[in-house]
């Protein structure tokens, strides 16, 4: 059998060293891209590194950025062979070809291994003060991934002293990068805590930054922009000499460099004290904002959600722009959802028609959740115009004939609280719609309003008692509208609807799952059976008319993210901590935070087996020598015996629990939850007490005491419900 075994299969890996050692030039350089290839589509070719290696000494400038691109990927795998490449990189960084000096030393900042940062420092020094504007540029950033590995060696070195004076180099690309690296270095030095300041911002730097500003790339506007964000005025003279130089940035066809002009121009005109100007900022603003909306879908609703918190700041800003915001028929969701909420914020008397003919059209779309947000838009637009009620609740009215009627009512809630007793009329229209409602918020909706108009409804016990037969069918939300409408119609007619909110109580406390229902419908029995005045002053009670906020979040947050505009926090609309975390992208903080976690459930199981361990130590609170005996439940330690029958402590011990501290109560054994017993000659029935007849007043109901709980304990199922004890 051995004879007819052949020879062992070469793999590719094989065939690519041997190529890669070729002593045909063409041949090594197709075998680099074969390499660059794999590595590309994932395959490992790590074990080609030293063969690799070897073809680093070369004039074609196309092959030595093959190999720089393979040793970037593999640096970390490999470091100890990366020392190798050093000789290399340093004889690059003298070579009269400026593109290969800034190769060179490019790669070397991006091998991020920690054998070759010693080695990095010479090269980099004269590549700061290269003659070429290219290899200036590039050194730049070198600088900054060098602080981000080892920032003591920066600050031994003088690099950062030395990029302060490349802010005043002659080439615009050169200052932009230098603005850029030391605003990484400024960001990684605030995360760590250093209290020095890296990149301070003079009046003389400021000159300089915007001399550069119109000569740079997108990449290289937006970092000075964003640095001149950073600069604290000393009057407002100089605030508006910076928007006055930053106003022009705002023809830029780049969405980005458009966004982060703004920003500088909503913080510095915080110090700008002539209104005249100010509204010439703003006018001069509107226009690339639109432009803005022309993008792509992505970048339109980066733009609306900085839209949407520019005007809450300043709501005059695109005031006489709101077609622009309507829908297009090929607008995704999120973008539409977006313009609904702008156009809300731009409605006034002057444009409400067009707003709500354009609002009655999006109401016929197929998408049930855009037609929701329209009908809710028209709520909106007439509680923030009241002269604008009338025609916004006749165009609801016009919708209700349609198919879209089961939506409606959630808008008209809206309007019934903010304009109280003008709109009743409408209130027989919509109990007609009763049987096309097939939508839980609909439906609580619709209840909301039986129950607040029951004096106004003549059959209004009828209406609700459609939802009492269905009520274990129904979803929560509309079980607890019906509960707070069937006790609302009680106290308007109590004679009529006894019976009714007997039976929605007596249902809600007996056959509900939900501990939200059982808890309402507790509180209102015990109300209503001891003093209904204060049932009537408690359910029936004023509430203000609502109001639409001007901000969805609080002014000074709203101050700090118009600073962040253009940044994941003004899309977000939330602070940049609450979403990425200490330090410069959080990743520390995180695994700080897991390592916590660990630590955690280890105490947890630590705790538990010292538990487990002392189960059979003395109680030293248990003073009694007979309480085991007589039949009593253990306490104290000697309880812990039941401690491996239950699920979590069993889990817990075991490592399996997801979460070692949730159910602590648990780990003790099934609790037996003591209820209290029933004296002779009182009733068993939680109705006891409860009446329904308004001329005599009720007797209270007995209230349990901690002497009754701390009876002797009964068995009692798990499933049954504390609040029985009432």
């Amino acid at each position: 059998m051995s004879g007819l075994r052949g020879p062992p299969r070469k793999g590719e890996n094989f065939e690519l060293s041997a190529d890669l050692n070729s002593e045909y030039r063409e041949k090594r350089k197709d075998a680099i891209k074969k390499v660059i290839a794999n590595m590309t589509v994932q395959k490992d070719v790590s074990g080609l590194f030293p063969d690799v290696l070897k073809n680093m000494q070369t004039d074609d400038l196309e092959q030595k950025k093959l190999v720089y691109l393979y040793l970037m990927n593999y640096a970390k795998t490999q470091p100890e062979l990366v020392i190798l490449a050093v000789n290399t990189f340093v004889k690059d960084t003298d070579d009269p070809n400026p593109l290969v000096r800034a190769l060179a030393i490019r790669t070397m900042g991006c091998l991020r291994a920690e054998k070759i940062i010693d080695y990095l420092c010479d090269p980099l020094q004269k590549c700061l003060r290269d003659d070429n504007p290219y290899v200036r540029k590039t050194a730049a950033l070198c600088v900054a991934k060098l602080y981000d590995l080892k920032p003591e060696l920066v600050i031994e070195n003088g690099f950062l002293e030395t990029l302060q004076e490349m802010i005043a180099d002659s080439n615009p690309m050169v200052v932009s990068n230098t603005v850029a690296a030391l605003s990484d270095i400024h960001t990684a030095a605030v995360a760590a805590g250093t209290t020095s300041d890296h990149f301070h911002i003079t009046s003389v730097i400021l000159n300089k930054l915007l001399v550069a500003l119109n000569e740079c790339s997108e990449w290289g506007r937006v970092a000075i922009l964003n640095a001149l964000a950073r600069y604290e005025t000393q009057d407002a003279q100089e605030s508006e000499h910076i928007c006055e130089r930053v106003v022009p940035q705002f023809q830029h066809a780049n969405a980005s460099v458009v966004l982060a002009a703004v920003k500088v121009i909503m913080i510095h005109m915080r110090s700008v004290r002539q209104d005249n100007l100010t509204k010439t900022f703003i006018r001069k603003m509107a226009p690339p904002l639109v432009t803005l909306l022309s993008n792509p879908p992505e970048v339109q609703w980066v733009a609306l959600r900085n839209i949407n918190l520019l005007l809450q700041k300043r709501p005059d800003l695109l005031s006489n722009e709101m077609r622009v915001f309507f829908c297009k028929y090929n607008d995704p969701l999120y973008v539409k959802v977006e313009k609904l909420d702008i156009m809300v914020r731009l409605a006034g008397e002057s444009n409400v028609d067009a707003l709500l003919s354009e609002l009655k059209e999006y109401a016929s779309e197929v998408d049930v959740d855009f037609v929701r947000r329209s009908i809710k838009a028209i709520g909106q637009t007439a509680i923030k115009i009241d002269e604008a009620a009338e025609r916004c609740v006749n165009v609801l009215l016009e919708l209700i004939g349609t198919r879209v009627s089961y939506v409606v009512q959630e808008a008209v809630v809206d309007i019934f609280r903010k304009y109280p007793s003008t709109y009743e009329g409408v209130i027989p229209t919509l109990c007609a719609n009763l049987d096309e409602l097939d939508e839980p918020e609909a439906k609580a909706s619709l209840i909301w309003i039986i129950g607040e108009y029951a004096n106004k409804i003549d059959n209004a016990d009828e209406l609700l008692a459609i939802f009492v037969d269905t009520f274990t069918e129904e979803s929560y939300p509309v079980q607890l509208q019906t509960l707070t409408a069937v006790v609302k119609l009680f106290l308007q007619k109590p004679d009529s609807s006894q019976g009714l909110v007997q039976r929605v109580l007596n249902t809600a406390t007996k056959d509900c799952d939900s501990p939200d229902v059982r808890d309402r419908a507790y509180i209102y029995w015990r109300l209503l059976s001891t003093d209904p005045g204060a049932a009537k002053a408690v359910v029936l009670s004023q509430r203000p008319p609502i109001s639409l906020p001007r901000t969805t979040v609080s002014p000074q947050l709203l101050e700090e993210l118009l600073g962040e505009v253009s940044s994941l926090a003004s899309v977000y609309h939330k602070p940049a901590e609450t979403f990425v975390g200490p330090g410069r992208i959080g990743i520390d903080s995180l695994q700080r935070k897991a390592s916590e976690i660990a630590d955690e459930r280890v105490a947890a199981q630590k705790a538990l087996q010292t538990v487990a361990q002392g189960q059979q130590a003395e109680n030293l609170l248990d003073f009694a020598d007979d309480g085991a005996e007589g039949g009593q439940q253990p306490s104290g330690l000697a309880a812990t015996t039941v401690l491996a029958q239950t699920p979590a402590a069993a889990n817990i011990l075991a490592g399996t629990s997801s979460n070692p501290l949730d159910d602590l109560v648990s780990i003790f054994g099934s609790a037996n939850m003591s209820v209290p017993t029933v004296q002779p000659g009182q009733s068993a029935n939680p109705l006891a007490g409860f009446s329904f007849n308004t001329a005599a007043s009720p007797m209270p109901p007995a209230t349990p005491s901690v002497l009754q709980a701390a009876s002797p304990p009964t068995q009692q199922s798990q499933q049954e419900d504390l609040l029985g004890l009432f």
